[in-house]
């Protein structure tokens, strides 16, 4: 019997359900486990007669199956909450979410371990909510946390899908606030729970001729009533156009909306269901009593937050209108997703607006979902160090390439009417070069019919916007011309090709694991630079442009795009396939920074070809981001672990460092001002300013510290070069060295002068009297002389060019042994059995055998600081004459028992410190 390629197809995607059914369901099978597996379900098929690549077969087990995905963890508060959920697993039918399981295992082929971590996630999300069928008022609001570009979407539809099956019958999806990102989002749940195609159909079961796609077209799907008033079209949006076209009546089965975040979108859809479906209640006000209201807000923290300096006199207009909706139903809940969670945790949790109602803050739970491995987020692309010895570093990926030379053609800061240079920098043309050789190596791997895209992020104004898109378009076009030899250019630009190739592919393939599928010559990839080139089409993305990034008409063929754009390709807007980002837009708050990060994401068989250029400032800013944000997600797991509520935890948040450069301040609560507190943080010094003599003023400023010091007591040093030590060290003299010490600009995190307050004000209440200061040297090294102790620097690795930059960034300060020199062995015990009950609660495989940083410093008791001083080896300079070290700094503070807050007017410290205190958005895009 033979195969055809449509059979074979399906011979081997049911091969494929039949081994993984047979491996092992609750850890990652061993290679032998799969070959095993493979070996008898491809017996049993061939005697069956059914043709079978076996060799295709086990390398597809073997990718699906080396993806592993931590559990989720998460803070919850049981406040007027009924638990449900476990008997409604076994009194309701869950048909949709069956439907989506498989069409997630079958269509989209997620890995097992994925689909179950999804199943569990959205189990532990939906019985944080009420059981749909409870009757009285209710209300609950919840977040979820998870990563830039890692799938969020396709677990909010999984948790739609177990709504709508549990009773949930009015589910509206917020999908940001352009209107092709809600198109977006609504073919995602077309495919995913509805079924059906909404450009064609309002409703599963409508006569006529059915548009089925996605989930209900797989073969012997059971059919299933559900609806959706909106539709997948630019112009699908809920209006009075859509809601006069509704033909199908509401609270006997599921209809799904979804809709941009735009404040008369939702006042109409408000008016409209009360007006269908309210009664009246004591104040004369319409509510809907009889269906239970769920909704979804993406990218929760843009446009949903009350950016009003008086939370209880005029929200903005997006915020009331989602919580007059909330209010217009007596059973409602709301779950908001996002990568950047800053600002939601500024909500206030005790605002009640008289018509509004309460505000958004996760009052209910927070949780935060973890990434497969075959993500490529920020970790994995800009490098993170642990202070878990049990935590391995993530080394960075050699995927991002510094951009020196954009300044003289968009410099910077440029108005509206800016006109770049005809010249394109070279670091422009080398990235378009390498998103044809990427393009064109795709092709030589079998990934044909892909999508391609690559990104130019450089202004945020439309009309600049524009003259770029003509610059990179006649570009391309150059490009072509030169190799099709029409100016006689084919043979050098072929070198120039293959010299990037050489120089900066073959290398950088060589970093990822062995896999022949990846191993491509170069004479392949020539062969397949015109096929490539010609399919590249140039488009701007914006408000004012009528291009449309149409990924879903060519999913067939696949799309191959340069998008030029600003805002719209920096929030919630996927890039499908993207390849090759060249990225100039800075900002100073965290969350913007990382939605802006359009790189991250699932790059399946071409991670290797990604490249991300960008200038310097830029990559030192992301790193610290990536570090800020992990620390985040890990306070979450830390007070998960000790049962904490979400309102513990946001006033941790509020009142933390984090707080300073987290967020625009608009979207900081009462204005402008912050609550600021350092209690039971390590703020560590990583990035260092080599200019204007701040180095050698650090030094004289340590010199005169340790001479202070010993006018009270003689440090203790075992050996030339070790560790000095001071105990009992007066708040002042701490107080003094920092309120002295000079930082760099860029280092958001650490002021010293905020630091020193801090001190000053946990004096006050009695707390901090006395500190350990240790000044951390190495054994075997040259020497610095101390004010009379030989210390020696530690070495740390710089991150960027030092000589370019003006400054040194390192990941991690600390070595993570010296945060516990000074404590008991009993409070170490206890550190370090905290640390391991949190790996438990994530379903980490392996035990930490070292304690975590935030758990020794909960040990500490509030007369037990520590300060640590490293001298750090500066990096060699071309005019190599002996420098002097570096001065750098990690506080180790214990939790404050008054939670002693310094508020801060944000806008005068902002300037003081020479940062913005505002995101400088804009409208132009």
């Amino acid at each position: 019997m033979s195969s055809t390629p449509d059979n074979s197809s399906e011979s081997l995607a049911k091969a494929r359900r039949l081994v993984l059914a047979l491996l092992s369901q609750d850890r990652q099978p061993s290679p032998e486990e799969v070959q095993y597996a493979v070996t008898v379900i491809f017996g049993m098929l061939a005697g069956q007669g059914e043709v079978l690549d076996r060799d295709q077969l086990a390398k597809e087990i073997e990718v699906l199956t080396a993806v592993f995905q931590e559990g989720s963890s998460g803070l919850d508060s049981d406040s007027g909450h009924e638990p449900w959920l476990p008997e409604a697993k076994n009194d309701r039918a869950w048909d949709f979410w069956e439907r989506y399981r498989r069409y997630l295992e079958d269509v989209r082929s997620l890995p097992p371990l994925v689909v179950r971590r999804l199943d569990q996630s959205t189990d532990e999300v939906l019985s944080q909510l009420e059981d749909p069928r409870r009757v009285g008022s209710w209300r609950r609001t919840g977040l979820v946390i998870g990563q830039v570009q890692s799938g969020k979407t396709g677990q909010y539809i999984g948790l739609a899908a177990k709504a709508v099956d549990a009773g949930y019958q009015f589910v509206v999806i917020l999908a940001g606030i352009h209107n092709d990102l809600r198109s977006q989002t609504q073919l995602r749940v077309d495919e995913g729970l509805l079924g059906f195609d909404t450009q064609h159909q309002q409703r599963s079961n409508q006569n006529g001729k059915s548009r089925l796609m996605g989930a209900g077209r797989m073969p012997g799907v059971k059919k299933l009533d559900i609806a959706s008033p909106t539709n997948s079209s630019e112009k699908g949006d809920f209006g009075r156009q859509a809601a006069n076209a509704v033909n199908f009546p509401l609270g006997r089965f599921p209809v799904v909306l979804v809709v941009k975040k735009h404040w008369r979108i939702l006042e109409y859809l408000r008016t409209w269901v009360t007006e269908v479906q309210g009664t009246e209640d004591e104040t004369g006000n319409k509510v809907v009593r009889d269906i239970p209201l769920f909704v979804i807000d993406d990218e929760a923290d843009n446009a949903s937050i009350n950016t009003e300096r008086d939370p209880d006199a005029d929200p903005t207009k997006t915020n009331g209108a989602i919580r007059e909706l909330m209010k217009s139903f007596e059973k409602s809940a709301y779950v908001g997703y996002t990568a950047t969670p800053f600002a939601n945790i500024y909500i206030d949790p005790d605002v009640n607006h008289v018509e509004l109602g309460a505000d958004l803050f996760p009052d209910s739970f927070i949780r935060t979902l973890p990434s497969p491995t075959n993500y490529l987020g920020p970790e994995r692309v800009f490098g993170l160090r642990t202070d878990n010895d049990d935590e391995e570093d993530v080394p960075p990926l050699p995927l991002v390439r510094p951009v020196a030379d954009s300044e003289s053609w968009i410099p910077s800061k440029h108005k509206s009417s800016f006109v770049p240079s005809d010249d394109l920098p070279q670091s422009l043309r080398d990235a378009i070069d390498s998103f044809v050789i990427a393009s064109a190596a795709r092709r030589v791997r079998g990934q044909t019919k892909v999508h391609n895209s690559m990104l130019v992020h450089v202004t945020r104004f439309t009309a600049v916007q524009g003259i770029v898109r003509d610059q990179v378009d006649d570009y391309l076009r150059l490009l072509v011309d030169s190799l099709r030899d029409r100016y006689g250019q084919a043979a050098q630009r072929t070198a120039g090709l293959r010299a990037l190739w050489e120089s900066d592919f073959a290398p950088t393939t060589d970093h990822f694991p062995a896999d022949e599928a990846r191993r491509v010559t170069w004479d392949d990839v020539s062969n397949q630079l015109m096929p490539a080139l010609r399919k590249i089409v140039v488009k701007t993305v914006n408000g004012a442009s009528r291009d449309a990034l149409d990924y879903y008409e060519h999913r067939r063929t696949g799309l191959s795009v340069i998008a030029i754009g600003g805002q719209k390709l920096s929030r919630g807007l996927t890039l499908e396939g993207l390849t090759v980002s060249y990225y100039l837009r800075t900002s100073t708050t965290y969350d913007t920074l990382l939605q802006m990060g359009r790189w991250f994401g699932y790059r399946p068989g071409h991670e290797d070809l990604c490249r991300l250029y960008t200038t310097p400032d830029l990559q030192a800013k992301y790193i610290e981001v990536t570090a800020a944000t992990d620390e985040l997600r890990r306070e979450v797991e830390e007070m998960a672990a000790l049962d904490l509520s979400p309102r513990n935890f946001g006033l941790k948040v509020r009142a933390s460092s984090l707080g300073l450069a987290v967020t625009a301040a608009n979207k900081m609560r009462q204005g402008t001002k912050v609550m600021l507190s350092y209690s039971g943080e390590g703020p560590e010094t990583v990035i260092f300013k080599l200019s204007d003599g701040v180095p050698e003023h650090n030094l004289k400023v340590l010199e005169e510290f340790v001479r202070r010091l010993e006018a009270h007591a003689t440090g203790r040093q075992e050996t030339p070069g070790a560790n000095v030590t001071w105990s009992q060290v007066t708040s002042d003299a701490v107080v003094d060295f920092l309120s002295r010490y000079e930082t760099d600009r860029m280092a958001q995190r650490v002021r010293p002068r905020f630091i020193a307050k801090y001190i000053e004000q946990c004096t006050a209440v009695g707390e901090l009297p006395e500190w350990t200061v240790v000044l951390v040297g190495k054994r075997a090294s040259n020497h610095q002389n101390v004010s009379g102790h030989e210390v020696g620097p530690v070495e740390r690795t710089a991150l960027n060019d030092t000589e370019r930059d003006g400054r040194h960034t390192i990941r991690r300060l600390l070595s993570p042994p010296d945060e516990h020199l000074d404590l008991e062995k009993d409070q170490v015990m206890a550190a370090l059995q905290a640390t391991q009950k949190a790996a438990a609660i994530k379903k980490r495989e392996k035990v930490p055998q070292t304690p975590s940083g935030d758990h020794l410093r909960w040990q500490r008791r509030p007369d037990q600081a520590l300060l640590l001083v490293y001298l750090v080896e500066r990096p060699a300079s071309e005019n190599a004459s002996p420098q002097s070290p570096l001065v750098g700094f990690k506080v180790s503070f214990p939790l404050s028992k008054h939670q002693s807050d310094t508020e801060y007017v944000v806008n005068s410290i902002w300037q003081q410190e020479g940062l913005d205190a505002l995101d400088d958005e804009g409208d132009g895009e």
